[in-house]
């Protein structure tokens, strides 16, 4: 059977893609008795994938049951899926036959299968791998011939990775796997959705059916439709029955549905994470601003060095390159505009020197002003570690230090929650040593 032909015997509507490849795959697998597990979000169709897969399979003359476990009490699901015998429980007058007893040579739609509590879904393997199944407060082992199809709205395995759905079962629920595209992925075929549910509100309601002019038509095409195609149907209805005209423009669509322009953009949220980051920058900022402070208290250590030991300075292009405080702004003038003698005295308190060409290139020279001695003290580069992380660390320690391993005050002092300080202690191993 071709696609346009189980199209029209079904009343799927839609020439995406995305549409026809999950169709494919649902009647593909019809006839075999493989479990299928339909994904998609809520309102896409998922159960018409179900009734599809049945109605061409070898089943489709038995009996079909849709069944949301997300919709079923814990406390009952276990009976109603397997039944119970009488006296298994408070309540239980009766005997009472399950699903899988009366389903039996059929087919089970279980809608929202991310829902089923863990204890079910234990009982639900079994099934699946032996076709076996015990009621409720009976040790008796019975039989059942089911072909199971499950469908979720959410992601089955994130609640593996939470303990909140049993890995054996996914895989042995997700044999063939089928992805129903969301209305917002299928843009083409909004507009023929909306047409058809208004034909039909139409005969129901026996007036006219409505038409959208070309800009009404693309803001409903460009909206995200977060509840897919059921939203879709009961905008299609109230337009029908709250229009005055049957030929709508888009502000009439929009004073008839206002939530039709939104877009529902992501927005940023608090969270824990968040926060956390957010005093993780503070940290460095703190860090950052306090060694742009000691560099402007070293710079002017290095002019009063100049100054009271009575050094002259060949050259100040260098110098220049480094200010950026004023305090070292008033020492570079004070040196520029000081009028020098080419020969120091000492008895001057002043500097004296030739002038400078500040656009010179060459480095700076600051030697003795006693005459062919050499007194300079040989220097290497320090290639100290600039990585932030470890300036972090370094700074958390300094505030242990000193307030003696106190962490309540030292989080203080460094502008941060204790949680997150207790948390960057254990990332730099900081534990033992406070």
């Amino acid at each position: 059977m071709n696609l346009q032909t189980v199209k029209q015997r079904f009343g799927i509507i839609g020439r995406s893609t995305k549409l026809d490849q999950a169709l494919s795959t649902a009647t593909r697998v019809a006839n075999t008795d493989l479990t299928v597990l339909i994904t998609g979000e809520s309102g896409v169709g998922k159960e018409v994938f179900s009734r599809i897969i049945h109605s061409l399979s070898a089943r489709k003359h038995n009996n079909f049951i849709a069944i949301n476990t997300g919709a079923i009490p814990s406390g009952t699901i276990n009976s109603e899926l397997f039944g119970h015998e009488k006296g298994s429980f408070t309540g239980a007058t009766a005997d009472r036959k399950g699903y899988f007893e009366t389903v039996n040579g059929g087919t089970i739609f279980l809608d929202e299968i991310g829902e089923m509590p863990l204890d079910t879904q234990a009982y639900l393997l079994r099934v699946l791998e032996t076709g076996e199944f015990i009621k409720v407060g009976s040790s008796k082992t019975q039989k059942t011939d089911v072909r199971i199809i499950a469908a979720t709205n959410v992601d089955l395995q994130e609640k593996i990775k939470h303990g909140k759905f049993r890995e054996d079962l996914f895989y042995r629920l997700n044999t063939v796997p089928i992805q129903v595209p969301s209305l917002r992925e299928r843009r083409e075929d909004i507009y023929m959705l909306f047409r058809k549910f208004a034909t039909d509100f139409s005969e129901k309601y026996r007036s006219d059916t409505v038409h959208l002019d070309d800009k009404a038509r693309q803001i409903l095409e460009n909206y995200p439709w977060p509840g897919n195609i059921r939203e879709l149907k009961n905008v299609a209805e109230q337009v029908s029955v709250l229009a005055e005209d049957s030929f709508i423009d888009s502000e009439q669509l929009i004073q008839l549905i206002p939530n039709i322009i939104q877009r529902n953009l992501p927005i940023l949220h608090t969270s824990d994470s968040s926060t956390n980051d957010f005093q993780e920058r503070e940290i460095l900022y703190k860090l950052l601003f306090d060694m742009k402070n000691d560099l402007n208290d070293l710079k002017g250590l290095i002019y009063e060095l100049i100054k009271d030991n009575d050094l002259s300075v060949n050259d100040l292009s260098g110098v220049r390159s480094l200010l950026s405080s004023p305090r070292s702004d008033s020492h570079l003038e004070h040196l520029n505009h000081s009028k020098f003698n080419k020969d120091f005295s000492p008895e001057h308190s002043e500097y004296h020197s030739p002038s400078y060409n500040m656009n010179d290139s060459q480095p700076i020279i600051i030697p003795s002003h006693q005459g062919n001695q050499n007194n300079f003290t040989e220097s290497e580069d320090l290639d100290e570690e600039l990585s932030l992380m470890e300036m972090e660390k370094r700074f958390i320690k300094k505030a242990l230090i000193k307030h003696n391993g106190k962490r309540k005050d030292a989080a203080e002092e460094l502008g941060i929650s204790e949680r997150t300080l207790y948390r960057k202690i254990k990332e730099y191993e900081l534990a033992d040593k406070f």
